[in-house]
């Protein structure tokens, strides 16, 4: 909502309510201010969403509109439209319509255990994915209908990793790698794929360029679309306290390698949280086998009493982050690269230390 760092604007924290900075605006106050109406879609038709705004910030008036059905009466639009079906607590319409992905034939990362319970999650969650892709559809067919189809840029993308265990909220792939299809006719080849790395932020700094609007000169999100797209050599990423459970970890990575900073690694990856152990229930599953001593090496991991201070990985060899590099000497170039890097990044978002103390470098 803001194309900027979550840690410069100080609303790292999940479910905090700060003040943006004065010389900070949201892309909405930006398009409005380039005679856009602006739309958080909530209704229109047979599509419904709740429209979620819980922002880590205050503000006042984020959208002018919520109907589709005044799309095609307000142009030139910014519309918004929150399909939340993956969220876990929000599977039920899939179930009630019969999606079947067969449990047995899922495949599973080799940091959850192969147990009915973790398959029978994964399908679940494979399920809404499928159901979503209908809800995609629709969407896509009103505009076409509404004869909008053609003239409107459409981005989907995840606000976040998959909602399992050691992805969402966490700074492993899992956790930060999202999807990001973009429909731009007559510009961008249909089914084209592109390796580029692209940080979520760039999503919102890019949909304000491609409307000719100005972007401020502080803005942190990039341009990766169009004639004067930029790239990317770094990727970064930030954890700090989601819900009630406090953790302060920060990661960089390039095409190939990653780096992630623990700063406070005395704090084990399985810290108490109640939404995880209410609607996660392989997170059960894991502690139960732990106890029983029935994991393997790599599910072992995520169990540690402590976390490394630092963790370093070759995505390209280790795509499931499971072997560290940071001791190794072979790897002591680019992990000095990424160090300096990812300092660097902390300095000009002034990342400073939480409200709960931890140290800063």
């Amino acid at each position: 909502m803001t194309a900027m760092y979550q840690t410069t604007i100080n609303a790292q924290d999940h479910r905090s309510t700060t003040d943006l900075p004065a010389n900070v605006k949201t892309i909405t106050d930006h398009f409005r201010g380039a005679g856009y109406f602006t739309c958080n879609i909530k209704k229109g038709g047979d599509l419904h969403s709740g429209g979620k705004t819980d922002y880590n910030f205050k503000v006042e008036k984020p959208f002018d509109g919520e109907d589709f059905d005044v799309l095609k009466t307000k142009q030139p639009f910014f519309g918004e439209y929150q399909l939340h079906e993956p969220h876990r607590g929000s599977w039920g319409p899939a179930k009630e319509l019969d999606y079947h992905v067969d449990p047995a034939k899922v495949q599973l990362p080799p940091y959850y255990p192969d147990d009915p319970i973790t398959r029978k999650d994964w399908a679940g969650y494979l399920d809404t994915i499928d159901y979503l892709d209908g809800k995609v559809g629709k969407i896509l067919q009103r505009l076409k209908e509404d004869g909008l189809a053609e003239n409107t840029i459409v981005f989907f993308f995840g606000d976040n990793g998959r909602c399992h265990v050691r992805d969402k909220q966490w700074c492993y792939e899992g956790g930060l790698h999202v999807p990001l299809i973009v429909r731009w006719p007559a510009h961008l080849k249909p089914n084209s794929v592109r390796d580029d790395l692209v940080s979520a932020i760039d999503i919102s700094a890019t949909s304000l360029h491609l409307a000719d609007v100005k972007l401020p000169a502080n803005m942190q999100g990039q341009v990766f679309l169009g004639p004067k797209a930029k790239e990317r050599k770094y990727i970064f990423g930030a954890r700090d306290r989601c819900d009630e459970t406090v953790d302060r970890i920060r990661s960089v990575r390039d095409d190939r390698y990653k780096l992630i900073r623990n700063f406070m690694p005395e704090l084990p990856y399985t810290q108490p949280n109640k939404y995880k152990q209410r609607a996660y229930p392989v997170l059960a599953l894991m502690k139960q086998l732990h106890a029983q001593g029935k994991l393997t090496p790599e599910q072992e991991l995520f169990m540690a009493p402590r976390k490394p201070e630092e963790e370093l990985y070759d995505l390209k060899n280790d795509p499931h982050e499971l072997h560290n590099l940071a001791g190794s000497s072979k790897h002591q170039k680019i992990l000095g690269t990424l160090r300096d890097a990812l300092a660097k990044w902390m300095k000009e978002c002034n990342d400073l230390p939480d409200r709960h103390g931890a140290p800063r470098e």
